[in-house]
């Protein structure tokens, strides 16, 4: 059993994976388009999407690393894996985000309050800005048809994080029309907009990551004492734990039985009960003590 789940760990890991550096291919394509652009422009709002684009690149570089360091099992110091460093990794790109965050705020306040630096954006520009645009939504989409067929929540995550940044840029186009209307105030606003846009992902990273770093239960204790306690020779089911790492969910639990059982039989009935709950509520590893009542 315990052979069997580390494959199916190793191939999902490999297949997501995979599906990160195809998405890193794309990412660094956006990234390139909107870099060139923001930089021959002078467009703050441009050069804070590439800001963005350079996180998502940046997040599909991390988190293969880290899927990969991940999907290590068990060892001496990690007795419960190394699930958790994808969290880790999530929370160093916050810290990337709200660094330049900062510098992209206090360029768009400077601008405003001088009013100089007005960008030119070219017709072409902005088509290739729709582009990018259009390549975002297939990401996106891409992203979070692999993460449900993988069961993968990072792979959601990301995906719910592209579809920010779709977001984003339709923004950016808009502001960059608005600019070659002849309101050149609407290239800063719309990089203070990009900022509180890209402030909230970064709340959302935090806000996902710290049930798994404060180990908040993963499962309904009524739900695991419910599916234990129907297995025959369970009398009862307590001290009912659950936690989530990165792609895998722990359960520990006790149970009473009768204590008039053999031991090999008690056992039987544990292992019937780790079964039972692997299978109806998708646990990946589960404790069961046993104690006569």
């Amino acid at each position: 059993m315990a052979e069997a789940h580390a494959a199916r760990g190793a191939a999902r890991s490999s297949a997501i994976r995979r599906v990160f550096l195809g998405l890193l291919v794309a990412n660094v394509l956006v990234l390139a388009i909107k870099v060139a652009i923001g930089v021959r422009a002078g467009s703050l709002s441009v050069l804070g999407d590439a800001l963005h684009a350079s996180v998502d690149a940046l997040n599909n570089v991390v988190f293969m690393m880290l899927t990969a360091f991940a999907a290590r099992g068990p060892d001496d110091e990690h007795p419960y894996g190394h699930g958790k460093f994808e969290v880790v990794g999530a929370l160093g790109i916050v810290i990337f985000l709200s660094v330049a965050c900062f510098e992209l705020l206090k360029s768009a306040v400077d601008r405003l309050v001088r009013g100089s630096g007005t960008p030119e954006l070219t017709r072409s520009d902005i088509l290739l800005l729709v582009v990018s645009l259009v390549a975002n939504v297939w990401v996106a989409w891409y992203e979070a048809r692999r993460g449900r067929a993988l069961e993968s929540p990072l792979l959601l995550a990301d995906s719910a994080h592209t579809k920010g940044d779709v977001l984003i840029t339709a923004g950016v186009i808009a502001g960059a029309m608005l600019v070659r209307a002849g309101y050149p105030v609407a290239d800063p606003l719309v990089a203070l907009i990009v900022v509180g846009l890209v402030a909230r992902i970064g709340y959302q990273i935090i806000r996902s990551a710290l049930p798994i770093l404060v180990d908040e239960r993963a499962r309904s204790p009524d739900a695991i004492r419910a599916a234990a306690e129907a297995v025959s020779g369970v009398e009862s089911a307590y001290a009912i734990r659950s936690r989530k790492s990165a792609g895998a969910v722990f359960a520990e639990l006790t149970i009473g039985v009768a204590g008039s059982l053999a031991v090999a039989r008690a056992h039987e009935i544990a292992d019937a009960v780790e079964e039972r709950l692997r299978n109806e509520l998708n646990l990946d590893q589960v404790v069961v003590h046993i104690e006569p009542c």
